[in-house]
């Protein structure tokens, strides 16, 4: 979390917002503040995707690679998370400053998508046990206005659901094996996105708690939820982070929260998504990279 400093008033305020369902910015406790997502923003990858979720602006691009599985997932592909904190995102980020939240935004993306029924790592073998597709998905932190777990996952899912890994061909002679990968830019297979994860933080504000806290509302944060959700309400990953406590009933009231705004937050982006796909070149581009 990036610090901003409040008075006491200040802090005052938003305790009482919350408890109110009326937050500082006129939203419930359930809302998201308003969400732009673009895809295809940059051209020398193979899927890339921006999201700005009010201050907060991230931009992922995806590029896929031959190369060789993992010992224990021989007949599955990779995915690779890599998180850079731009320092004109913030201050705090300048030197080394971002290493530390970079770190715990990657691993908790490799949490949640390490779960077979929400990311298939089969669809990305090419030959059992000797060659598959590598996706290197690296995510870059513009801006920072709060809530960057979720953003984050957000612009991953957009710019994977992007991504277009060319056809190969593997043909055997006398035992050689061959690969032929396509050069063609419509010979190309697409990722089934549609159980994926997005991540759902929840923020213990007083005695209440909150989904896509603003900066002001993390400093008043003592103790938050990060969860991993498919658009079924499965929760492929878990971390409390903060010095706060939380009670069980607490936590069980905040899990079903995430639940239920998990569940709505993936249908949402995928229909997003699947509209902008079927806009093809008659979208209107935002893009800055063109």
């Amino acid at each position: 979390m990036v610090d901003v400093q409040l008075s006491d008033a200040e802090k005052v305020f938003i305790l009482h917002g919350v408890q109110d369902n009326c937050r500082e910015d006129g939203r419930g406790c359930e809302d998201y503040r308003h969400l732009e997502i673009e895809t295809s923003v940059m051209s020398n990858t193979n899927g890339s995707a921006r999201v700005r979720l009010a201050n907060t602006d991230i931009l992922v691009g995806v590029k896929a690679e031959l190369g060789t599985p993992s010992p224990e997932k021989l007949n599955k592909g990779r995915i690779e998370f890599f998180v850079d904190c731009s320092a004109n995102a913030t201050p705090e980020f300048e030197g080394r400053g971002g290493e530390d939240l970079a770190t715990d935004i990657s691993n908790m993306l490799y949490r949640a998508y390490d779960c077979p029924n929400c990311f298939d790592l089969q669809q990305l073998c090419v030959i059992p046990d000797q060659q598959c597709w590598i996706l290197y998905v690296d995510i870059l932190l513009l801006e920072c206005g709060g809530n960057l777990f979720d953003a984050t996952s957000l612009a991953v899912k957009a710019a994977l659901f992007n991504t277009s890994i060319p056809t190969v061909t593997v043909t055997k002679d006398e035992g050689v094996v061959d690969l032929e990968i396509s050069d063609d830019p419509y010979d190309v297979q697409r990722l089934d996105m549609k159980s994926s994860p997005c991540i759902v933080t929840l923020s213990k504000v007083g005695h209440s708690h909150v989904v896509d806290a603003s900066q002001k509302e993390e400093c008043c944060t003592l103790a938050r939820l990060i969860m991993g959700v498919t658009e079924k309400g499965t929760i492929t990953a878990l971390k409390k982070e903060g010095s706060g406590s939380l009670d069980p009933t607490s936590i069980e009231d905040m899990m079903e929260t995430g639940r239920r705004v998990g569940e709505s937050l993936n249908k949402c982006l995928m229909d997003a998504l699947a509209e902008e796909e079927r806009q093809g070149t008659k979208k209107k581009s935002l893009g800055f990279l063109r």
